[in-house]
């Protein structure tokens, strides 16, 4: 069995100082595959020292040397795609399609960042003060295990980009991921102490990383709970902080979609990444008069969903990502199930045929009311709720009615009606009859899903301080 027990920092692994381990499981048997050291405090205070380092000398490379640096990343990174697909669906679960597309995004982030580079205006006369654009500080980047690659890489590319050297703490759940990752990126050839990998626990590493007085940014994908406390620990050194939190995202159903169609989408919407997505539509707002019409979509839908072995090509969802998840999901089952919801399809335990694995069944409610737990808090597994609204106006109260605004989907034929419904949306990103993604458009929330923009030029402008020159 594989021993993960290694950091890397100033252009080289090392042994980690922390020894407490740390055991993983394969989330399709259930076995374990691999024992994780965790890294501590003092580890933390290395990587920082690295990165701090760094900061003098990178921070004054030029334009092209990073945009130099960005494109080995990308090449690194595309050398070992199966590699990287292959221990995502090890380690994570995710189907192969899926694990294989995360992995291309990976690399294509950090060339759309050289792209961007190449025209990014440092420098801007306002008036007659000169305005200077430079690199904030050390940054510190905290991502979770569901979308490793992608969290790291659009990070990243936005740091180096503007000239900051990153220290990032993984999941010690995506340890393998990791490991393989930070392989691709070391053979691109960073300067050493420029990119820094520290794995541990969040109130371990986590803590003491943010908490350096070295560190001048902070960058976080996660947990609500997990940011707001961030943030608070942020004020007394005033760090620069971007949070990309929870959701809760709608998913409205115009009266004149086609309720076939809108059903296999809010599926997909639903379902993506095995249904472990902060941008999940888990929320399906549905015309009152349609509801039942669309229940019964929704079951026929349900038909193309196979739930298995990720690297099957024919399974559309895979496990959820360890027993600690599978049990927070049948928690919220129980929920529904005890607040009056309606279970149209799935409930408690393993789909049938499935006896080992953190698999759970898909399952949505109807008759659910916007203010019941599994309408109101983030799930993070296939648990979709099925939502009745009586106008256009009741739609977009119902969809607002939350504490989060991460993302949000409409599904319509009407085109400009259901822009003009986006448009009413508090959410930092709306998906109109479609699940694509732009990797260059802003990306964070409204509300508690965040504070903050991360990719493209918001992700460079976001590790970035202005300074105004006046004068000769």
């Amino acid at each position: 069995m594989d021993k993960l027990d290694q950091m890397y920092t100033d252009g080289a692994f090392q042994q980690t100082h922390g020894r407490e381990e740390l055991q993983l499981f394969d989330p399709v048997t259930e076995e374990a595959s691999a024992i994780v050291v965790l890294a501590d405090e003092r580890d933390a205070k290395t990587a920082v020292e690295s990165a701090s380092r760094a900061f003098p000398t990178f921070s004054q490379t030029t334009r092209k040397q990073r945009i130099d640096l960005l494109h080995a990343l990308s090449a690194a990174v595309e050398a070992r795609a199966d590699e990287l697909t292959e221990a995502t669906i090890a380690e994570y679960g995710g189907p192969v399609e899926q694990a294989r597309w995360r992995a291309g995004l990976a690399a294509s982030n950090f060339r759309d960042a050289a792209r961007l580079l190449d025209e990014f205006a440092f420098t801007r006369r306002v008036g007659e003060a000169e305005v200077v654009a430079q690199a904030v500080g050390v940054a510190v980047h905290i991502v979770p295990w569901n979308s490793l690659y992608n969290a790291i890489s659009v990070k990243m590319a936005g740091a180096l980009a503007a000239g900051c050297p990153v220290v990032v703490k993984p999941s010690e759940y995506s340890a393998r991921q990791s490991q393989l990752f930070t392989e691709c990126l070391h053979a691109a050839g960073p300067p050493a102490g420029v990119i820094n990998v520290v794995t541990g626990l969040g109130n371990v590493v986590g803590e003491a990383l943010t908490s350096h007085p070295d560190v001048r940014k902070i960058s976080f994908t996660g947990s609500t709970a997990v940011g707001k406390s961030i943030l608070r620990g942020a004020v007394p050194r005033l760090q620069r902080v971007t949070l990309e939190l929870g959701g809760k995202s709608p998913t409205i159903v115009m009266d004149d979609a086609d309720l076939r169609d809108a059903a296999t989408s809010a599926l997909s919407f639903g379902l993506l990444n095995n249904a472990q997505s902060c941008i999940a539509g888990t929320r399906i707002l549905v015309p009152r008069p349609k509801v039942e019409a669309f229940c019964q979509a929704i079951q026929n839908a349900m038909r193309d969903v196979v739930v298995g072995d990720p690297r099957s090509p024919l399974t559309t969802l895979g496990p959820l990502v360890n027993r600690r998840q599978f049990d927070r999901v049948q928690t919220y089952i129980q929920k529904g199930i005890a607040e009056g919801a309606r279970l149209l399809v799935g409930g408690e335990g393993r789909p049938d045929g499935l006896n080992r694995g953190f698999f759970a069944k898909p399952t949505i409610f109807t008759d659910v009311s916007n203010d019941m737990v599994i309408a109101r808090e983030e799930i993070f597994g296939p648990v979709l709720c099925i939502i009745a609204y009586d106008d256009e106006d009741h739609a977009v109260t119902l969809a607002n009615d939350t504490p989060y605004g991460l993302h949000a989907y409409v599904i319509g034929k009407d085109k400009i009606r259901a822009r003009r419904v986006a448009s009413r949306l508090d959410a930092g990103r709306v998906a109109i009859n479609t699940l694509r993604h732009e990797p260059i458009a802003p990306f964070g929330g409204f509300k508690e899903s965040g504070v903050g923009r991360e990719y493209g030029l918001y992700g460079i402008e976001d590790h970035l301080e202005l300074k105004a020159v006046i004068g000769a």
